[in-house]
């Protein structure tokens, strides 16, 4: 077996030939030759001599092998590949955000891989419970909890660079980088924390979403009064009633949507949600998410759309991990301490909220979601606009002067479309 991506056993040939043939070619032949030349085999590739001897039994070191911790190990330890794998693809992501140009194809191929990743290792942890592959008593007690104790993985909180610092559950109420002792993970840490987080980089690209100009389509004062309508038409509903008990459930429920959707249109409203921590995106940023669920259908908007649902779904691919892994902690340690010096379940189950999801917005857009005979219609400047699979990164500012042309072109398309009425 050779490896995909360099040279296998032999060099590549132009036409069928012999491995064995001579190298030079007879006197008059068109053949070509090729030279045999041994390249790197499977074993020595994958430097299998290195990663099957790397698990070293604690126990077994100080005098008392515990059959089961080979099994914590190489379970660990694939977690730890996998995590290596999602961060290299992150990293991959931001620095297409963070350029001129989004590469669709290559960001959705990554978004796969990380949710591929994640999925295997949920079913890693669900192996382990289900199948009870690991006795509590093997790791719970004994040699191997006093070897592993100390022990905290960098991966795992690599991760979080998809998030800034502020939504992170401290660790043992400190800043988890004060656990990491070696320079190497301190360094990574420092560097993650420094540039713009995954979040941060879908925050200004979806604040330049085409529409959220006010000096244009002016998305949200559409929105907005077709929202009103929304709730005075169910309000107006509620009169052909005779119940007045059924009048009133409707008029309450009308107010009580009229409330959420305030937090949208309100900005006030919205920066005391980021305050306390219920809102991650800014206000603008918010918008752009739910102009493109609402016109998903647009040429423009449809790979927008695919990101914003892999964003979700990394995210509760994740969710779903750490709450796996709660469950193993606790059939494994109870309510022992990690063996991070954490105070173990406790700790792993406080991450398993919503203050822990990192793209909570796009999961409470559904919020403000409206019927589609509701959606405010789009202006043929801008069906045009979303017409064109053009990157929102590429739109330039918009210049005075265009920008007063644009607004006399808006003003004379809607007085048109008055006059067709």
């Amino acid at each position: 077996m050779s490896c995909p991506f360099g040279r296998g056993l032999y060099t590549a040939a132009k036409s069928k030939t012999e491995p064995n043939a001579s190298k030079t070619p007879e006197p008059g032949s068109t053949k070509t030759y090729i030279t045999p030349i041994k390249g790197v085999a499977y074993g020595d590739y994958l430097q299998l001599d290195k990663l099957l001897k790397c698990q070293t039994l604690m126990s077994e070191v100080h005098g008392e092998k515990v059959h089961d911790e080979h099994l914590f190990i190489i379970t660990h330890q694939v977690y730890e590949l996998w995590f290596q794998q999602i961060i290299l693809e992150i990293d991959s992501v931001k620095k297409m955000f963070g350029g001129s140009f989004l590469h669709w194809s290559l960001i959705s191929q990554s978004n796969k891989r990380i949710i591929a990743g994640l999925s295997n290792t949920n079913r890693n942890d669900v192996d382990c419970n289900n199948n009870e592959t690991i006795k509590p008593a093997g790791v719970g007690s004994g040699k191997t909890r006093d070897a592993t104790y100390g022990i905290r993985n960098g991966n795992e909180d690599l991760i979080a660079s998809v998030t800034n610092n502020t939504n992170r559950v401290r660790y043992n109420r400190q800043h988890y980088l004060e656990v990491f002792q070696d320079s190497e993970s301190c360094t990574a840490l420092i560097e993650s924390e420094e540039q713009d987080s995954l979040l941060e980089l879908v925050e200004k690209w979806l604040e330049r979403t085409p529409g959220l100009e006010p000096t244009q389509f002016n998305f949200i004062n559409r929105f907005k009064n077709t929202v009103e309508k929304m709730l005075k038409d169910e309000e107006s509903q509620a009169e052909e009633y005779e119940a007045e008990t059924i009048k009133q459930e409707i008029m309450e429920n009308a107010a009580r949507q009229r409330e959420v959707f305030s937090t949208i249109f309100d900005v006030q409203k919205h920066e005391n949600l980021v305050a306390r921590g219920e809102r991650r995106l800014s206000h603008n940023a918010m918008l752009g998410a739910l102009m493109i669920c609402l016109y998903r259908d647009e040429p423009r908007f449809n790979q927008p759309y695919q990101l914003i649902t892999a964003l979700m779904d990394i995210d509760s691919h994740m969710t779903k991990w750490r709450y796996n892994h709660v469950v193993m902690v606790q059939r494994m340690l109870g309510n022992k301490p990690g063996t991070g010096g954490s105070s173990g379940y406790q700790y792993l189950r406080s991450t398993v909220s919503d203050r822990y999801k990192v793209f909570l917005d796009l999961f409470n857009l559904s919020s403000y979601l409206i019927p589609r005979k509701y959606i405010p219609p789009l202006t043929r400047i801008m069906k045009r606009r979303l017409s064109v699979m053009e990157d929102m990164i590429l739109v330039p500012k918009i210049g005075v002067a265009n920008a007063e042309a644009a607004e006399a072109a808006e003003a004379a398309e809607a007085a048109e479309e008055k006059d067709e009425e």
